[in-house]
């Protein structure tokens, strides 16, 4: 009876109502290119929705889980090994995406001429690339204001003001406690607009897909097919060979976390952001048995830290443009770009069209590969900007559990039985 009581028919599922929309974007797109440039308003609108909550949420999950540590060593500690972490997978998806276009070459017998291209298209990206580095991050890290963090939403921001306003709180004594518990039910009053919110996934999908797919055109696919191939390819070895060993050696199946987290990929697919998914996807790796402040601290780091995905774009990308330029390049050029890459890739964060922006900057370091060659992937970039964003969040969510496997507060029985049968942990009533 109670297996009967929790079937509900399969149209309410928001999963299948995103995979739905998704098609029904790509069709109105596809056959009625000015309808789908005019639905462009859904789209952008529910990401706004989504990024209106982050930036609370984040603030009240960090608070709280701050606060209530009784031992502030704690948080260094998680915080040490949440980077050390990110620094080792984050280099392997650098090397990771080297390695397969030195061995798919997909860029090769396009024999494209950099003087032939137009390089306005990449002008604004190139300018902006000037602004990523070490310093800028460190400088964008501070807000103006207290309030101007949580105005921005940046999620850097977020985290300084939310860290410093956790530890003050935690050495109140009993007026911190009070605050604490102010903060709790803070957080659940947020967590309840959300579930509101991502009911709506479904039109934003369809509105984002749909402009996508009018704005560039399937068409535009076809002379950039390997080179989207070989990443959607390089990300799913990523996830499935390097993620699925991480979580087997944690001691859970890296398929049956995908399962979890399927409606979350499903959006992060149709949004091509990944922020749209931050909020619930600590929800849910909080129901996996992960600390509230853990999963607060790791998983929107890892948002700035930890974007495997990009990562994956970058190099994989850079490569590709000086083969498809017949650009060659030595062993020193290369290992440069995986040097400039994993500094660069932290420095962006915040900053809008990330991958690309911090791409344009990758090559003005490495002045072998013409820039406006870039040109070359302003067409596809959004369709690749979704696997990016995918990437990134299994990524992440895969590091939480890691960190807090590490710490010894995971109850790895309940993680799998969980995954196992997230209906009936009540993932499907929320969803």
């Amino acid at each position: 009876m109670a297996e009967r009581a929790q079937r509900r028919p399969w149209y309410t599922v928001l999963y299948l109502q995103v995979l739905l929309a998704i098609f029904l974007g790509i069709v109105v797109g596809h056959f009625f290119p000015k309808t789908g440039i005019a639905l462009k308003p859904l789209g952008d609108g529910y990401v706004a929705l989504i990024k209106m909550m982050v930036a609370p949420v984040i603030f009240c999950i960090v608070v709280q889980g701050i606060a209530s540590m009784r031992d502030m060593r704690k948080v260094g500690r998680v915080g040490l090994k949440a980077l050390a972490y990110f620094e080792l997978v984050s280099t392997l998806a650098l090397l990771l995406g080297i390695l397969i276009a030195q061995v798919a070459r997909p860029g090769e017998g396009l024999n494209i001429d950099p003087g032939a291209l137009d390089s306005k298209t990449v002008a604004s990206f190139v300018t902006r690339a000037k602004d990523v580095g070490v310093v800028d991050m460190l400088q964008r890290i501070i807000p103006r204001t207290f309030v101007d963090a949580l105005a921005g939403g940046d999620v850097l921001q977020v985290l300084l003001i939310s860290i410093l306003s956790g530890f003050a709180i935690s050495m109140m004594g009993a007026a911190g406690e009070r605050i604490t518990q102010l903060i709790d039910t803070l957080g659940k009053a947020f967590f309840g607009m959300l579930r509101i919110i991502v009911r709506a996934a479904p039109v934003g999908a369809f509105g984002g897909m749909a402009f996508t797919v009018a704005s560039y055109g399937l068409a535009s696919l076809t002379n950039l097919a390997k080179l989207i191939a070989t990443f959607y390819a390089t990300s799913l070895i990523f996830i499935l060979v390097i993620l699925g060993g991480i979580a087997y050696a944690a001691g859970f199946s890296i398929l049956r976390f995908l399962v979890y987290i399927k409606d979350e990929i499903l959006i992060v697919l149709g949004t091509s952001s990944s922020e749209t998914v931050l909020p619930d996807m600590m929800r849910k790796l909080e129901r996996l048995g992960a600390s509230r402040s853990i999963v607060g601290l790791v998983f929107p780091t890892g948002y700035s830290f930890n974007t495997d995905g990009t990562n994956i774009y970058l190099t994989l990308s850079a490569l590709f443009l000086a083969q498809a330029t017949n650009t060659h390049l030595t062993a020193t050029q290369i290992f440069s770009i995986l040097l400039f890459a994993m500094i660069a890739s932290k420095g962006a964060s915040g900053v809008s069209g990330t991958g690309f922006v911090t791409l344009a900057a990758i090559l003005g370091a490495v002045p072998a590969i013409p820039i406006q060659a870039l040109a070359l992937l302003v067409g596809i970039d959004k369709f690749m900007s979704e696997c990016r964003a995918v990437t990134n969040v299994v990524g992440n969510g895969v590091a939480t559990i890691v960190v807090s496997r590490w710490e010894g507060e995971l109850d790895v029985a309940k993680m799998r039985e969980i995954m196992a049968h997230p209906l009936s942990s009540g993932d499907g009533k929320a969803a």
